[in-house]
């Protein structure tokens, strides 16, 4: 930390104290070339996590809206609501891994319509179906066909 008086580097921390929200330390410093004592704040950094859109847009990444969107395609199926919540873990992880802390929808949907198929494949359906916007039953069919292709030796 540089002293706002006289520049040097080097100082000690003479008191510390949370703030009553818990979100910010307040330090007093003191220089160890002129004696002089500062204050410095410590907050956490909150860069938020984004997903860029399709058309480009930008949005802070929400948790509960792939979760609702997994839950729609899972309606009346056998699939346990651990396993969801394990899936969108995954996807959060991705988002915290990546260094621009920025995913696409690409990225995202990919992601859970593989972890769907190999869970449930009518929830696999259901997503994809939404996901890659099928206009007619003939797009629907192929997507059935690649499945039925796949599960076969």
């Amino acid at each position: 930390m540089n002293c706002p008086f006289c520049g040097h580097v080097q100082d000690k921390v003479v008191d510390s104290r949370e703030s009553k929200e818990g979100n910010v330390v307040r330090r007093r410093r003191e220089c160890l070339a002129c004696q002089r004592r500062f204050t410095t704040y410590e907050r956490i950094d909150e860069i938020p996590y984004m997903v860029v859109k399709k058309d480009g847009r930008r949005e802070r990444f929400e948790r509960q809206k792939v979760l609702t969107g997994l839950l729609k395609a899972c309606e009346k199926r056998p699939v346990a609501m651990g396993k969801l919540a394990e899936i969108v873990d995954e996807v959060e992880t991705r988002l915290m891994d990546a260094p621009e802390r920025e995913l696409t929808t690409t990225v995202i949907g990919e992601l859970l319509m593989d972890r769907l198929r190999k869970l449930d494949k009518i929830a696999y359906v259901r997503f994809a179906s939404v996901y890659r916007d099928f206009q007619d039953e003939e797009a629907f069919f192929h997507e059935l066909k690649a499945l039925i292709r796949q599960k076969r030796p």
